[in-house]
């Protein structure tokens, strides 16, 4: 394992605080009294920040959705008509969830029916091809995140909501 690809949560036993260090070309790192160096690989990281991001509440993103949207003078029902063809929730299944707090995984766990044409969707989201994304409920979550930044730039939604040609 090389230092490049390593990154070491410290842990103060004094305050209790915990820091996130990245490792450059160095191979020794000299670690001050008081601190406990956890080394993770950059996988073990990602698989951690993919974890918090899964646990997330949609509802607490959801408003997001909506903001960014209205701020470009669409609305929270194109929101909504996104998000069901997205993953088949009805309307009132769709409140359910967002009322009960779920988290990213069992929102998509739940999806009555994922849309078949969701491949369709293509682009870079967050500097990331969605169609090259590799975990599966990551590039769930870019779809949605692609067809609400293609809403929120005007696009029509006969375009967002792909059918195939």
């Amino acid at each position: 394992m090389t230092a490049s690809s390593v990154c070491a949560q410290f842990l103060s036993e004094n305050d209790g605080q915990t820091r996130l260090f990245s490792l450059g070309e160095a191979d020794i790192m000299a670690i001050s009294e008081g601190w406990t160096a956890v080394v993770m690989t950059a996988e073990e990281k990602e698989a951690k920040r993919l974890a918090r991001v899964y646990a997330m509440p949609f509802s607490s993103v959801y408003p997001h959705y909506v903001t960014k949207a209205e701020k470009k003078d669409r609305t929270k029902a194109e929101v909504d008509e996104i998000i069901r063809w997205l993953t088949g929730y009805t309307p009132k299944r769709l409140q359910t969830q967002i009322d009960k707090g779920v988290d990213f995984e069992t929102f998509f766990a739940k999806a009555p029916k994922m849309n078949t044409d969701r491949s369709l969707i293509t682009g870079v989201v967050c500097g990331v091809r969605v169609e090259e994304i590799e975990e599966p409920l990551m590039q769930e979550i870019r779809y949605l995140d692609k067809l609400i930044d293609e809403l929120a730039k005007g696009k029509a939604m006969d375009k967002i909501l792909r059918t195939p040609s």
